[in-house]
């Protein structure tokens, strides 16, 4: 490297932050300990006679622990910072037959002091050293806070793919050492990014991976210690049972979130309590459904649920959403029409997620118990068709299968019924 520069940012790495001339060099040109690693490994597939099985690990205390590293690989440390070894403090060391006495009267080095101190150094080096700067934090966050507003309108595999190529990134910094605050923030991150890609995969009707996705974002809150994010996840993760069952878990589940709320007025809460309401709901508890009803719309009259393009938000018209699903549920059809009513009119009319859909769905499930079936299939069918293939998923799917469950038998073997059935079982997209 040319920059002639280079050199003094290298000594004022060493000189303020105390870190060996190995760990200034690789710092001053803004590489992590992996990056290095692969930089090392395709520099002796070119020029090396033989592989090189580095590790970070191994970096670490070639770096920190004054540990040399053998002649080869000392020799492709110098060719990747194109710097001599004592440039990079890797010169050989003097044999100890040719290495002088010290002078008569001088006190003998102590070698447990000299270990002790070098251990010090190194423990000090370790906590100063992070390969996270503020500002890549701050990078992360917006870029998952963009995935976050994409998420409401976009389709679920496009996001599944933002969100992998997010927490690739996110887990390449996670995996290094960092200082605790900044390592709970990665992981509050990651628990985000992994909530969002199991609630997309949930939607795809791929359940076992969603199982495990709401797994990994559930450790990572917990890692996190965050409780309000430790009771987002639960919730979230309470829609898996609630569209495929079983019903109780998806009621535990946000019984859970509720109970870690404790109370206090938030987006994460209402939602917990909207979950837990639609829940019992549909398990035929209808005092405890009637009740949280009641106690969602009063702790939502005490907070901010968000922007309506944040999938991480609960705005009211995600609450109008969930208060129809446990109307519709409990057979209150007056209630839950106007539920859906003050819902659909806070949606964007070219909105294309499947908010809108499902709450058409519900309205049809209104129609059969007032015993219109005719009606509720028609707009069953018509809802279902008019959704872009790409949001026609699995989920959407299971709740139009349930319009058709509820249907009077004879309709349900009609001609109209069985085709719309067949459509619902072929692939999203394809109906």
């Amino acid at each position: 490297m040319s920059d002639g520069g280079l050199p003094a940012l290298v000594a004022a790495l060493q000189q303020c932050c105390g870190v060996s001339a190995l760990n200034a060099n690789r710092r001053a040109r803004g590489w992590s300990r992996p990056q290095v690693i692969t930089k090392l490994t395709e520099l002796a597939g070119q020029t090396a006679p033989g592989p090189f099985r580095g590790t970070k690990e191994l970096l670490r205390g070639w770096e920190d622990l004054g540990v040399r590293p053998r002649e080869y690989t000392v020799r492709l440390l110098c060719q990747l910072y194109e710097a001599t070894p004592s440039t990079l403090g890797l010169e050989s060391p003097v044999p100890v037959a040719l290495a002088s006495a010290p002078p008569a009267g001088m006190a003998q080095p102590d070698p447990a002091h000299d270990l002790a101190e070098r251990t010090r150094r190194a423990i000090n080096r370790s906590l100063a050293d992070t390969t996270v700067s503020p500002g890549e934090l701050d990078l992360l966050d917006d870029r998952l806070q963009t995935a976050r507003c994409l998420y409401v309108t976009a389709p679920p595999e496009q996001m599944i793919q933002i969100l992998l190529r997010d927490l690739q990134d996110i887990q390449v910094l996670s995996a290094e050492r960092q200082p605790a605050a900044t390592q709970c923030r990665l992981s509050e991150l990651t628990a985000v990014a992994s909530t969002l890609v199991a609630d997309a995969m949930m939607k795809l009707g791929r359940l076992h991976d969603a199982q495990r996705w709401y797994e990994t974002a559930r450790l990572a809150a917990d890692d996190a210690g965050n409780p309000e994010l430790r009771a987002r996840v639960r919730v979230q993760a309470a829609m898996l049972p609630y569209y495929y069952g079983p019903l109780a878990a998806a009621a535990q589940l946000a019984r859970e979130a509720r109970l870690l709320s404790r109370g206090r007025p938030s987006p994460t809460a209402v939602f917990a309590v909207a979950a837990e309401a639609r829940a019992l709901a549909r398990l035929g508890d209808h005092d405890g459904a009637k009740a949280t009803i009641r106690l969602a719309q009063d702790l939502f009259e005490h907070c901010n649920g968000g922007a309506d393009n944040d999938a991480w938000a609960f705005p009211e018209r995600r609450l109008w959403l969930y208060l129809s699903g446990a109307f519709t549920a409990l057979g209150q059809t007056m209630q839950a029409r106007h539920a859906q009513q003050q819902a659909l009119a806070l949606y964007p009319k070219d909105h294309s997620g499947i908010d809108p859909a499902l709450l058409r769905l519900e309205e049809a499930m209104c129609l059969v118990i007032e015993h219109n079936p005719v009606d509720a299939l028609q707009l069953a069918v018509h809802t279902y068709s008019e959704v872009p293939g790409p949001h026609r998923t699995a989920i959407l799917g299971a709740r139009a299968q349930e319009v058709i469950d509820i249907l009077p038998n004879q309709l349900q073997a009609g001609r109209p019924a069985r085709q719309f059935a067949q459509a619902l079982a072929l692939p999203a997209g394809r109906a």
